[in-house]
């Protein structure tokens, strides 16, 4: 009851202060268009009898997650067109958790893995990622955003996914 109190006066309170700057739609639905995941990929619940060598793609498939491939580096938009994909997806998994009366944690949230040749460092800076080298190999940039094939070396842990990517790549 609390939120919903504070969710009408915050509305009304801005509509106050906002109408002499421009025009006010309160609760204005938001229509989305369809979008389609390139690939979706949800882990068994129990692990396969033997370990595949995939590496850092199994790594990155150890979870519920979005695979969106790009041949040259996305831009600002197409960024974003990832985000809202994962956002819709976060917003399915949690309406069904709820309807089971479920509680998620932000680790069982599925996430998304970009995987594009190279991503600049304004890029970088601009969407708050960050290399986190304890956990990851050097060009994967947090959880949710890119993974850079052009920053790897050819090792055992990445060779699979850098391999099959590289001819791709080349313009």
């Amino acid at each position: 009851m609390t939120r919903q109190i504070h969710d009408q006066f915050a509305k009304e309170y801005l509509e106050e202060l906002l109408t002499p700057l421009g025009t006010i739609r309160k609760s204005k639905k938001v229509k989305s268009e369809v979008q389609e995941i390139d690939v979706w990929f949800e882990p068994f619940s129990s692990p396969p009898p033997t370990e595949l060598p995939l590496g850092l793609l199994g790594k990155m498939a150890a979870t519920s997650c979005l695979f969106e491939p790009f041949r040259n580096p996305p831009t600002e938009v197409e960024i974003r067109s990832c985000l809202s994909k994962l956002y819709t997806v976060h917003g399915d998994v949690l309406r069904k958790a709820k309807r089971s009366n479920k509680t998620l944690t932000e680790a069982e949230l599925p996430v998304l893995w970009i995987l594009t040749p190279t991503f600049s460092a304004r890029m970088i800076e601009d969407f708050g990622t960050h290399s986190d080298e304890s956990n990851w190999l050097t060009g994967v940039y947090g959880s949710s955003l890119p993974f850079m094939l052009n920053q790897h070396t050819r090792c055992q842990d990445n060779i699979l996914l850098t391999q099959k990517f590289r001819k791709f790549l080349k313009p």
